[in-house]
């Protein structure tokens, strides 16, 4: 039977509300027509930080006019969409000297990614982590995988061209698997959490990993379970999945039913286990429980509540 998500986003950094206008930023002049409109705006980045100001209705993005923006950060601009029409554009200033004790001095502070999540609303919170992605992107694809020579932008910040040999270099995404194995036991359903030795104390998640090549989504699942908790998963439900712009992963939201209870740390990625009937996880939630849970940001957050509602296989 298949189950359809709605469109709706359930995660943070899920929920870009820009249009991508992929068919037309290959397009230079275009692009450059948006760049000088009226009411063009970019958001900044510094660092991979994003700039917020303090407003009557809460923290928000600091948006600056493109032109202005544009000169804070010479060649390290990108594309990021049309919000109704209108071009919105992000630029990426860098160095060790904190901008807003120079040249954005007064227009707010910049606040790291996860920190920034928090105070932004989900749209610009999006917005602002696909971004940081991009950005981090091109630092690391300065080169050509191909042939070593310099790369080039194109289509907005979309693409790294080589003019050397023509192969072209597009975003990379990093897709992650992450679930919450379930164990239907004589007192109902509990899920499994894990524990990294070098996360807060008491701090527990759901359990995850890299999908491998050759590996389906499926079998990257069983085959985390099994090597980390050593437990065999027998059945996979897909719950929904999140941008996560660290440097660029999308965490595969997933429910595994496993055949037994009888789970153990692998000590090299978990130093411990647990699992948690469905009590024990709204506890866990509401800060009533000694297992601490993953931020509010974190799509594990939204997988422990879902199992805490009653949802899971």
């Amino acid at each position: 039977m298949c189950t359809f998500m709605p469109l709706t986003p359930l995660n943070t950094f899920a929920g870009n509300p820009l249009d991508r206008a992929g068919d037309r930023r290959a397009d230079p002049t275009w692009l450059a027509q948006q760049a000088e409109r009226d009411e063009a705006l970019a958001l900044v980045l510094w660092e991979g930080r994003p700039l917020i100001e303090d407003h009557a209705g809460g923290p928000r993005l600091a948006w600056l006019p493109m032109t202005h923006a544009r000169d804070l950060a010479p060649d390290r601009e990108a594309f990021l969409g049309l919000w109704k029409d209108a071009p919105v554009f992000a630029v990426e200033i860098e160095g060790s000297l904190d901008p807003a004790e120079g040249p954005v001095r007064g227009l707010g502070a910049f606040h790291e990614m996860r920190a920034a999540a928090a105070l932004l609303s989900g749209v610009e919170t999006a917005m602002a982590g696909a971004a940081k992605s991009l950005f981090d992107w091109r630092r690391r694809h300065g080169f050509c995988a191909a042939c070593g020579k310099e790369t080039r932008d194109a289509d907005g910040g979309w693409k790294r061209r080589c003019e050397a040999c023509g192969t072209d270099h597009f975003p990379r995404v990093d897709p992650v698997v992450i679930m919450l194995a379930v164990h239907d036991g004589p007192d109902g359903p509990r899920c499994l959490l894990g524990r990294q030795a070098a996360w807060p104390a008491g701090r527990m998640s759901a359990l995850a990993g890299f999908v491998e090549p050759g590996e389906s989504i499926e079998e990257a699942c069983a085959r985390e379970i099994a090597e980390e908790a050593g437990l065999t998963v027998t059945a996979v439900r897909y719950h929904s999945s999140q941008p996560w712009p660290f440097p660029s992963q999308l965490m595969i939201g997933l429910f595994c039913t496993v055949d037994s209870d009888q789970a153990h740390p692998d000590q090299t990625e978990l130093e411990a286990v647990a699992w948690l009937t469905r009590d024990e996880a709204r506890a866990c939630l509401t800060g009533q429980h000694a297992i601490k849970p993953p931020p509010p940001i974190a799509i594990a957050h939204t997988l422990i509540r879902a199992f805490a509602a009653g949802s899971g296989v």
